[in-house]
């Protein structure tokens, strides 16, 4: 029933989004990279197909998809930062069910913060399902914005990219790969998270005194 009634306000939304175009793919991403489990798969591999066809503008379109991410992400910043970590396990036990956040993901995010620190807002970016959970433990830790925002930016223009370009350069053939074989674009996510963080390690060890 629950996952009847979300499928249907995601085709509501979608509907909603490309009846506003840029403003629409701001609003669809806003949502995305909040609490409601909104795939953006379902925006920017389309908008890729229209840039491709010429009739949507990259620099538009990339730029409406990271000030949405940007705004969503702050929301459950704000949220995490302001109620702390307590009143937002509360909520979570009691209403994750109905956007598919678990107690178990939450903590799960949290200890990969506390693991790796600010990296873990970047490549948390790149991971379905995490992408809307990983703002929550940088608002508990009370990670410093600018950091936040630049974490979250640089993620959510890598992944924004990526789907742009699938769309972009596969065209149609994209959407049904991605309707066919949603987990390989997963698998995908999964490896440039490894090579971001890999990259990151060897920094960090070139850097040491």
């Amino acid at each position: 029933m629950i996952f009847e009634l979300l499928s249907l306000l995601t085709e509501k939304i979608l509907l909603l989004v490309w009846k506003l175009g840029y403003f629409g793919i701001f609003i669809g991403m806003t949502i995305e990279s909040s609490f409601f489990p909104f795939p953006s798969e379902i925006i920017l591999i389309p908008a890729g197909v229209l840039i491709s066809k010429g009739e949507f503008s990259f620099f538009l379109v990339f730029l409406a998809s990271i000030l949405g991410s940007l705004l969503g992400a702050l929301i459950n910043y704000s949220i995490a930062l302001i109620i702390g970590r307590n009143a937002v396990e509360a909520l979570v036990s009691k209403y994750g069910k109905f956007f598919f956040i678990s107690k178990k993901g939450l903590l799960h995010s949290e200890e990969t913060f506390k693991k790796y620190g600010n990296i873990s807002t970047l490549i948390g970016r790149l991971i379905p399902a995490v992408r809307q959970l990983i703002s929550l433990p940088a608002g508990f830790f009370k990670m410093r914005l600018d950091y936040f925002l630049l974490f979250t930016a640089l993620g959510a223009g890598i992944w924004t990219c990526f789907l742009l370009g699938v769309g972009y350069f596969f065209n149609e053939v994209s959407i049904q790969i991605w309707k066919e074989n949603p987990l390989l674009f997963y698998a995908i996510s999964f490896l440039l998270c490894i090579i971001i963080f890999t990259g990151y390690l060897i920094l960090k060890q070139k850097n040491k005194p």
